[in-house]
């Protein structure tokens, strides 16, 4: 809200402006009419055509300037929460959110920060300024029908969007869990659909996005029966305000209490006030829908970062970059037992070392610790500085990460390898891509969208050749062989390895270890098998 209270503030009051215009239209244009079917001499009508000319033209210019204002402040308060989620996702998403709690953090509850604002709190609070005009006029000409207007804005404006909200509540929550069911139903499907298709498991997975989403339909259906109920309430009450006024106005009239012109006034005033509390109830299901997305993003802004930043950073010498990995043990945010304990690891500068093991003995974790995604136990060395007392952007320089599921953007490659340096020349490009094995590559060829247009190797490889050009002195090889069969991953990894050069590695695959069997295994320099934490001993070594 900082720094835009003031925008917001001003889209409120030219909102206001404009529906007090659109009753200053309706009361001018009411007495000009009335005032002309007596057939006076024209210049007695010259103030009101001027009135209702003047009305009718700052109406819309208010309207525009209103929108204006409204949207950029919106659109800035989006902005900057986008940016502040972002950033926070930066320190939380690697050691407490998932991709699907990520995703619909950032669709539903970012996102939504305007619409919160554009169609439910700056209509409500235009509405009350323009109401409260709206009852002054009605009440300085009649003020019995100030009264009656003032319960009928009360009614449409105050209980019709609170009845809605309320007939609204179960079903909002069951649309929300619908919606978020259907999200990660259609996700899971979507990344995992060439399995579902091999398996023939498709049409069952397709039933439960159909049941989802009837289940969706009907959620949604009881919030637009609440709204039109409030909606039918709101027009209710404006007509009851119409023909209130009017009888009170007529016999005001016939009295001579009231001047006969301005019964067209009392009675046309309070149609134009309504215009002001018509989508109030539709806000009011806007502000209860997103109240869980507010506490949600409360939630996450206020979070404690799994990782803290060290009171007194040191640096490390990039050229000093030995890893020492002593007692070490991790435990995952939120989990009930350690992932990895006890775990002992020497890595000087340019060895190459092979982690194995199979799935859930720490490997994954291990990598997570070294890169300072997840807070440890233990001592891990960085050039002979611990590892918690380095800055994690620092550490994100020295140690880089070439994992299974590296994001491939819908670009060209050039474009994607050079994310690791965006000043980076073609050449630089082609270099680390020929040193990646990707000569036969064009630069300019459009890898699709999660690298549908390449294979899951040259997928890898592309990892790999912006990890090169990121200049990594510590390279984290994640499973790249993954989800490959066995002669493409052997290419791979051999690829992988030579290209790393000079550089320190720690490779990480599920592959069975075997000395004298695995062909990539003559490429490193050690080969360590991680065995699950329970076991005795945690890391047994072979040659």
């Amino acid at each position: 809200m900082r720094g835009t209270g003031a925008r917001l503030a001003l889209g409120a009051l030219l909102g206001a402006a404009t529906l007090v215009c659109g009753i200053g239209l309706m009361a001018s244009s009411g007495w000009l009419i009335s005032r002309a079917a007596q057939q006076p001499p024209v210049l007695y009508l010259m103030v009101a055509i001027v009135s209702v000319r003047a009305f009718g033209m700052g109406r819309a210019v208010l309207r525009y300037a209103e929108r204006l204002a409204s949207h950029d402040a919106a659109l800035r308060l989006l902005s900057r929460t986008r940016a502040r989620v972002f950033d926070k996702l930066v320190d939380l998403a690697p050691g407490r959110l998932g991709a699907s709690q990520t995703l619909g953090l950032i669709v539903s509850g970012v996102d939504g920060t305007a619409d919160r604002w554009l169609r439910a709190r700056l209509p409500m609070a235009s509405a009350a300024l323009a109401g409260l005009a709206a009852v002054a006029l009605q009440t300085w000409l009649l003020p019995p029908a100030g009264l009656v207007l003032l319960a009928g804005l009360l009614v449409g404006g105050v209980a019709a969007p609170w009845l809605a909200a309320r007939a609204a509540r179960r079903a909002a929550v069951r649309e929300a869990l619908a919606r978020d069911e259907m999200s990660a139903l259609t996700t899971r499907t979507l990344r995992g659909l060439p399995e579902l298709l091999a398996y023939g498991a498709a049409p069952e997975r397709l039933a439960r996005i159909r049941g989802a989403d009837d289940e969706l339909n009907r959620a949604a259906g009881r919030s637009a029966w609440s709204l039109g109920l409030a909606t039918a309430l709101t027009t209710l009450a404006c007509c009851a305000s119409v023909f209130g006024s009017l009888a009170l106005a007529a016999p005001a009239a016939r009295a001579g209490e009231l001047d006969t012109l301005l019964v067209a006034v009392l009675v046309l005033t309070p149609l134009a006030a309504f215009e002001a509390v018509t989508t109030l109830s539709a806000g009011a299901q806007q502000l209860l829908r997103s109240r869980a997305d507010d506490a949600l993003l409360d939630r996450v802004l206020r979070a404690e970062p799994p990782v803290r930043e060290p009171e007194t950073p040191r640096d490390a010498d990039r050229e000093g970059t030995a890893v020492t990995i002593r007692d070490l043990s991790v435990r995952w945010p939120d989990a009930a037992e350690d992932a990895l304990t006890g775990f002992d690891l020497d890595l000087p500068p340019g060895r190459k070392i092979a982690l194995f093991g199979a799935s859930g003995t720490g490997k994954s974790t291990l990598a997570a610790a070294l890169l300072r995604f997840v807070e440890y136990r233990g001592s891990i060395t960085l050039g002979g500085v611990e590892l918690r007392d380095l800055p994690a952007d620092h550490v994100h320089e020295l140690v880089g990460l070439c994992a299974q599921d590296a994001h491939v953007f819908d670009t060209t490659v050039a474009e994607n390898v050079r994310l690791a340096r965006p000043g980076a020349t073609d050449e630089e490009v082609a270099e680390v891509l020929r040193r990646a094995g990707l000569t036969d590559l064009p630069l300019t060829r459009r890898v699709g969208e999660h690298g549908a247009a390449v294979s899951g190797g040259e997928r890898q490889r592309i990892a790999l050749a912006r990890a090169l050009l990121a200049d990594f002195p510590i390279l984290v090889l994640d499973e790249p062989d993954a989800h490959l069969d066995s002669d493409t991953a052997d290419r791979v990894l051999r690829d992988l390895l030579r290209a790393a050069g000079d550089r320190t590695v720690l490779l990480i695959t599920h592959r069975p270890g075997v000395p004298g069997a695995d062909p990539v295994l003559g490429l490193v320099d050690e080969v360590l098998t991680l065995v699950p934490p329970a076991s005795p001993e945690n890391v047994a070594t072979a040659a």
